[in-house]
């Protein structure tokens, strides 16, 4: 508003609502409703999620599962605040099953403290992270168009974590399987990011799951981790 000079009473009166309106989403927080944001978007030239990011939000779940919270078009839709908040809020439980997900620890450089802090109080935490050396990854890499790309982000995932490996309550491992979905798991709830042949994970969907019942879809996807878990190779500190 200040680069184009727009004053509160003359972007309300563009968008048709009252200037106090605006007053509060700028000093305040508030968040417009999604036409209204529209609005003022196309008015100050910006994108309305650069805005408002909250505006980006699940499609509500419809009643195919009781366990299905949200579902998301891509995972590039979801703030990655909603990762770090679901790990942050466990008490006996995190696993990360992924080939590398570094975007959590280049948008989010406290992961490994936040994993520490959840370590110390008590909750058990596994993360189970690609081999950059096993065909499977390079296979993977040729799949998703992203050449060699994705074994450095494995590497790099393995650098992010290695800190961790002798953390009390925490165990790193690397795998050499063929993934179908990454999972991200806090206690009940869980983020399921599924593999689309030839595309990126970023650009997949993911549903997010909170377990309702003894086995059912969280269930499956609990015992998917802990059996790539069995065969993958724990990372030694330093080594």
């Amino acid at each position: 508003m200040a680069a184009g000079g727009w004053t509160y009473a003359a972007l309300a009166q563009q968008v048709e609502v009252d200037p106090k309106s605006v007053e509060r989403w700028v000093n305040l927080g508030r968040i417009p409703r999604s036409a209204t944001a529209l609005q003022a978007a196309k008015a100050l030239g910006e994108d309305v999620h650069a805005l408002w990011p909250a505006l980006r939000q699940a499609r509500p779940a419809r009643a195919i599962s009781p366990e299905l919270v949200a579902l998301y078009q891509q995972r590039a839709d979801i703030p990655v605040s909603t990762f770090t908040d679901l790990l942050t809020q466990a008490r006996e439980r995190i696993d990360i099953l992924v080939y590398a997900a570094v975007f959590l620890h280049e948008a989010y450089p406290r992961l490994n403290e936040l994993l520490t802090e959840r370590a110390s109080q008590g909750c058990t935490v596994r993360i189970a992270i690609g081999d950059p050396d096993s065909g499977t990854i390079q296979a993977r890499g040729q799949e998703e168009r992203f050449g060699h790309g994705i074994e450095s982000r494995c590497r790099l995932a393995l650098m992010h974590y290695r800190p961790l490996a002798g953390t009390l309550g925490i165990e790193v491992r690397t795998h050499v399987t063929t993934l179908y979905n990454s999972l991200y798991r806090a206690d009940d709830q869980q983020l399921v990011n599924a593999h689309v042949w030839g595309v990126n994970a970023y650009a997949a969907p993911v549903w997010h799951l909170r377990r309702h019942e003894t086995g059912g879809l969280f269930g499956t996807y609990a015992e998917s981790f802990d059996a790539v878990w069995a065969t993958a190779t724990p990372v030694r500190e330093g080594g």
